[in-house]
């Protein structure tokens, strides 16, 4: 299943190893596959899902999460993981950290890079702690990947953002693509006019935008100042449905209504039946100002579905020539996004052939797939 070495030690340190969120779940694939594959595995984190800790050779190191914040748990993790690394590096093991969250080497996976996206600082006291903890984060990043013999990136996006702005030595930089759960993400049997009726969801054409509506990167203000463009036209008849938690969660309730939105646009909060919530959908939205890859954008795609995204995301890089009219030059251009809107809308009945290959060529890569070139990676470069 790997070239590495299987008696080799793997620790990995990171938030969680969850199937919830982008880097959580891709996390979650390399300690699932590393540790199938025969290998100790130390997880170093907050939390692990439960069947991962029921494997025989795996440790799970649990770091406190003081008043739930990652913020606050960072230096624990900092601290907890570069001990367990040194453990590791002791019997002749290898550790993985993410980007800045562990001083540790000699491999760095890094998912999203903080100096591609500085958070803008605020008064508002979230904010403004964002603001903060960005700026000594990308301090932390540049030292982390300077300790780093193999660094992974998720996309060439985030490649060159690695190489061209912080630096990195490019033969040290490699690309691995994400992978998907085929069974989960998959074409739906059932149709999604079907599917809404069973979720007690109006019949109309349904866009999905996934992620929290207070990051400013994923780009929800976009897409609501586009739909209120498309909305004071008599011949929009599609409703939206946001699938994602935060703080602002309300607040959006709040706008929704007074915009007289109410029956249109859904804000569902945090789920986790996103597969099926986006087989009762014709598309996704996703007018991203930083995404490293974008997982939720590829899960659509595996599921047959056109997504609207920015070009500069990772993702946009698996789109075909023929679906480059589903790519957004600017994506905080409220103008160029409902165009983009309206072509989807035109084409609903008639996708563009291109949609099917590229649903089946991301809906092909598996996790293990992902797992195994890193771990192949590893022991090519880092050992």
């Amino acid at each position: 299943m790997s070239s590495l070495t299987a008696q080799r030690r793997i620790a990995i340190v990171t938030g969680d190893f969850v199937c919830t969120g982008g880097m959580d779940r891709a996390n979650y694939a390399l300690a699932d596959f590393a540790s199938r594959a025969g290998h100790p595995v130390d997880l170093v984190a907050h939390r692990a899902a439960p069947e991962l800790l029921e494997r025989p050779r795996l440790r799970f190191h649990r770091v406190p999460k003081p008043l739930s914040s990652y913020i606050l748990g960072e230096p624990l993790l900092d601290a907890t993981g570069r001990r367990v690394a040194r453990e590791a590096r002791a019997s002749g093991g290898v550790a993985v950290v993410n980007g800045g969250n562990c001083l540790a080497g000699p491999v760095n996976w890094v998912h999203y890079v903080h100096a591609a996206y500085p958070q803008p600082l605020a008064l508002r006291p979230r904010a403004l702690l964002r603001g903060v903890h960005g700026r000594i984060a990308r301090e932390r990043e540049r030292k982390a990947l300077g300790f780093a013999r193999l660094v992974i990136a998720n996309s060439h996006a985030t490649r060159r953002t690695l190489v061209e702005e912080l630096g990195v030595p490019g033969e040290r930089v490699f690309v691995v693509y994400y992978g998907i759960d085929a069974a989960r993400f998959a074409p739906a049997a059932a149709s999604a006019a079907t599917i809404r009726r069973e979720l007690g969801w109006e019949d109309r054409p349904t866009l999905a935008f996934i992620g929290a509506l207070g990051d400013q990167r994923k780009g929800f203000e976009t897409l609501f100042s586009a739909w209120e463009k498309l909305a004071r036209g008599t011949s929009w008849d599609v409703n939206l449905v946001a699938i994602g938690a935060g703080a602002e969660v309300e607040r959006w309730r709040h706008r929704v209504r007074v915009a007289g939105q109410e029956g249109r646009i859904r804000l569902l909060g945090f789920r986790t039946d996103v597969h099926r919530l986006l087989s009762a959908c014709d598309g996704l939205v996703a007018p991203t100002r930083y995404e490293a890859f974008g997982l939720g954008v590829a899960e659509a795609l595996a599921m047959g579905l056109p997504a609207v995204v920015s070009a500069a995301a990772g993702v946009a890089e698996l789109y075909p020539s023929g679906l480059h009219e589903l790519l957004l030059a600017d994506p905080q251009s409220a103008a160029e996004l409902a165009i983009a809107l309206e072509r989807w809308r035109a084409a609903l009945a008639n996708p563009a052939p291109e949609l099917k290959e590229l649903s089946g060529r991301v809906r092909a890569r598996s996790w293990d797939q992902m797992a195994g070139q890193i771990l192949e990676l590893v022991e090519r470069h880092a050992v």
